[in-house]
């Protein structure tokens, strides 16, 4: 088997979960067999002890990542969104085998439940908004676990713009600002906000939709 990439490394793009799921996939269907979902996210963490949800495509759910489970599905799809994502400056690449597993205490664990319940809320009705904002208190805490450098920059830079929220990669350096797709101008909005983060050195810049019918504008 040949695997050929040009996912980056260590950032939070899920380049080894995708290498793994595109792995299975294949010697699947060289035996001539269909896998469930659920059997690819097993045999992925039990590849490399850990994987996100991509074995379950676009779906919204919450996945158990060192157990390869869905633990919730929340019965829908994503919002729409265009989403302006970066890297993290000059952040170097994280060794996500090596890296210090989170150690969540008991107030963030409560705060999760909340956001599990917002979550499920936010997919049911279809509202970006509070997507985004599940998706920025998730990133808040993050940072006291794996801190981005530029966070608080972002943040700023997001409210400027109206933006729904920011996400972060919690085992990487990715960050995303989230646009509600559907908004007026929402696709020149992207534009000016990635030309903006361009601006401030941020690395990796690109705009792309989610679960949205739109024209990016570069």
């Amino acid at each position: 088997m040949t695997i050929e990439s040009s996912i980056p490394i260590g950032h939070g793009y899920g380049s080894s979960t995708a290498d793994v799921i595109a792995s299975i996939r294949a010697v699947a269907a060289s035996a001539r067999v269909t896998l469930r979902q659920s059997t690819v996210a097993r045999l992925a963490v039990a590849a490399e002890s850990a994987s996100d949800a991509i074995a379950y495509c676009d779906q919204a759910l919450l996945f158990a990542h060192r157990e390869g489970r869905t633990i919730e599905h929340f019965g829908g799809e994503f919002p729409p969104f265009l989403v302006v994502g970066f890297r993290d400056g000059s952040a170097r690449p994280i060794d996500t085998l090596g890296m210090r597993r989170a150690r969540y205490d008991s107030e963030e664990i409560g705060r999760f439940r909340v956001l599990r319940g917002l979550a499920n809320r936010s997919i049911r009705q279809q509202d970006p908004r509070l997507l985004g904002r599940v998706a920025t208190i998730s990133a808040s805490i993050s940072q006291k676990h794996l801190p981005k450098a530029s966070f608080d920059t972002i943040l700023d830079i997001a409210r400027a713009h109206d933006a729904c929220g920011v996400q972060v990669a919690h085992s990487g350096t990715l960050i995303g600002i989230l646009l509600d797709a559907t908004a007026p101008r929402a696709a020149m909005r992207a534009a000016e906000l990635a030309r903006q983060v361009s601006g401030t050195g941020l690395q990796g810049v690109h705009t792309f939709a989610l679960n949205a019918e739109t024209r990016l504008i570069q």
